[in-house]
């Protein structure tokens, strides 16, 4: 029942969509030099709204519309400076959230293990063509030997893995709830489970704990300080605002944090931050792509036509999570956009809030 309601309401927002092209390229920004804050503390140049020449008489309908939706936290960085940042309500302690406020990402955690993968990979310690079972061993799903063989860490990566979408709990990491629906990279379903594997597969290629892992080669370099926590079945990452901010300035830097490179490798950056298969081209590895003809929403099993985002840029990349947890890339806009709080409605993946934020926050940044 959940999932046809969910068809409905993305068929109908898709439609729509169609119908109302305003991701149409703009001229990009004169090329600035990206800022990046120091590591060693919480402070971070900002720069005025009115010093971009931005609306800011629209920055009342923007926040009014983030705060009526259950927003916490809205960050957005030009040029790697903070322009806007709000927060709103309380914490999960009951005080009032601020910068120093710590929530999930839920889904959008993803990107982070995207990340790390690639960098295990230029280190040597994996290719993504690798055999899943070639780090967690034969047997961790209930398919026959062959079949489970065909599946490899880029399958992972791209929610091709052909498991049982079917299955009651798609969040279950046991071999019994991971049974053959197809052969690998002949689907695509938004599945968990094979995700949340993933950790498993970085610590035993790695040899290092995917949690410090991610410490080590991703926070102590950005200035980031989130952890890792399970919830259920699913590992969740919890940070402050500005720390998912870091992460998306990062990104928008190509895997380069200030002169540091992170990730060397520009052939798996571009990878990831591209469509991984035909079957969802809206989907890299594990992140969101806008400005794509067809798209795959989660819980369903085909593509609609449509765009992720269409009143947002063509070249937007997202990490994406539940109840509306969002980093957004904009390249040709030199922006990152941070979005923490609760659901801003019923459905569990708010792709229509999504949108609804960059149609307000356009006529903020003059688009």
């Amino acid at each position: 029942m959940k999932k046809s309601v969910l068809f409905c309401v993305l068929l109908i927002f898709v439609l729509v969509a169609c119908d109302n092209e305003k991701n149409d390229p703009v001229e990009p920004p004169e090329e600035q030099e990206l800022y990046f804050p120091p590591t060693t503390n919480n402070s971070w140049e900002t720069v005025l709204p009115e010093e971009l020449g931005w609306n800011t008489a629209a920055l009342d309908d923007l926040y009014s519309t983030l705060e009526s939706n259950g927003t916490r936290a809205f960050i957005v960085l030009q040029d790697g400076r903070i322009a806007l940042e709000k927060y709103w309500g309380d914490n999960f302690f009951g005080t009032a959230f601020t910068r120093e406020s710590h929530w999930y990402w839920a889904s959008a955690g993803k990107t982070i293990i995207s990340f790390l993968i690639g960098i295990a990979q230029q280190e040597g310690h994996l290719n993504i063509t690798d055999r899943t079972s070639d780090y967690l061993g034969a047997g961790w799903t209930s398919m026959e030997a062959g079949k489970e063989n065909l599946i490899t860490i880029r399958h992972q990566l791209s929610m091709t893995t052909g498991l049982d979408y079917t299955v009651d709990d798609l969040d279950c990491l046991d071999p019994e709830c991971l049974k053959y629906k197809a052969d690998a990279g002949q689907q695509w379903f938004y599945h968990n489970a094979p995700y949340t594997l993933l950790k498993d597969v970085l610590s035993a290629a790695t040899g290092v704990d995917y949690n410090l892992y991610c410490d080590q080669k991703l926070e102590a370099v950005t200035g980031m300080s989130g952890v890792w926590n399970f919830t259920g079945s699913n590992n969740v990452y919890w940070s402050k605002p500005r720390d998912m901010a870091r992460f998306g300035l990062l990104i928008l830097n190509k895997g380069k944090w200030d002169e540091t490179e992170i990730m060397s490798d520009p052939d798996y950056f571009v990878e990831m931050t591209s469509s991984s298969q035909s079957l969802n081209p809206a989907y890299g590895y594990l992140w969101w792509l806008n400005g794509k003809q067809k798209i795959v929403y989660p819980g369903l099993p085909i593509a609609i036509k449509g765009q992720l985002s269409p009143d947002a840029q063509a070249d937007l990349i997202v990490g994406a999570g539940k109840n509306g947890q969002f980093v957004d890339v904009v390249p040709s806009l030199n922006m990152v956009v941070v979005r923490m709080g609760e659901a801003p409605g019923d459905v569990a993946v708010p792709i229509e809030f999504h949108n609804e934020m960059w149609k307000k926050l356009n006529p903020v940044i003059g688009r």
